[in-house]
């Protein structure tokens, strides 16, 4: 998974955060009613490993947008974050510049457990390249290179706290690429594979 409009790099984490809204509204009413649903949102930013690359890309700034049930602490979230483009070097001299777009395929899917203060969350993405060069030489995707659809599952981490926000991570399986015209077998050869990781930072919690 080289980079993203990542809107969802990973969008899977920010249904669970979004339930933020919910402790502090819970924690003041004593408990909330089977019809109570906030929309809450959080500033993003993040990186991801990309184990194939063995290279580290800059997620950017984005925005998560969640809303919460309080009472039963489900959410259903969207990530939205900018394309992202990843530069690396194969076999250690060859340099290679990739950008794509993770596109999360409808509202990730979340839970909020008030009493630890942590959320789990999963989301079904695409990993979509838009552009990839080659020694500076644009080399030609077409417009649908991309994955199979694929699931990122990502849970809060030490320090996290759904009103303050905090460190969010998960690991994912980057499936082949198909429809990349005469790049594809170049691409499946140097991207996809197992033990790539996600790590979100969100901000305080907004209401709205």
């Amino acid at each position: 998974m080289v980079g993203s409009r990542s809107r969802t790099r990973l969008a899977l984490l920010a249904a669970g955060v979004a339930v933020l809204a919910a402790t502090g509204v819970v924690a003041a009413s004593g408990a909330a009613s089977a019809d109570s649903v906030v929309n809450v949102h959080y500033a993003v930013t993040g990186t991801t490993y990309l184990a194939k690359l063995n290279t580290t890309a800059n997620l950017g700034s984005g925005a998560l947008a969640s809303t919460v049930d309080l009472t039963t602490g489900t959410s259903q979230s969207t990530l939205t974050l900018p394309s992202t483009a990843v530069s690396v070097k194969e076999f250690g001299f060859v340099p290679v510049t990739a950008t794509t777009e993770l596109i999360q395929n409808g509202p990730a899917a979340g839970t909020v457990n008030f009493s630890t203060n942590t959320i789990t969350s999963t989301a079904n993405v695409t990993l979509k390249l838009t552009n990839l060069t080659i020694f500076g030489v644009s080399l030609p995707v077409g417009d649908k290179c991309q994955t199979t659809p694929f699931n990122i599952g990502i849970s809060s981490g030490p320090g996290f706290t759904v009103s303050g926000g905090g460190p969010v991570t998960g690991t994912y399986t980057i499936p082949a690429f198909h429809d990349c015209g005469l790049n594809t077998l170049l691409l499946n050869l140097t991207i996809p594979g197992a033990g790539n990781t996600l790590n979100l930072d969100l901000g305080p919690l907004q209401l709205g």
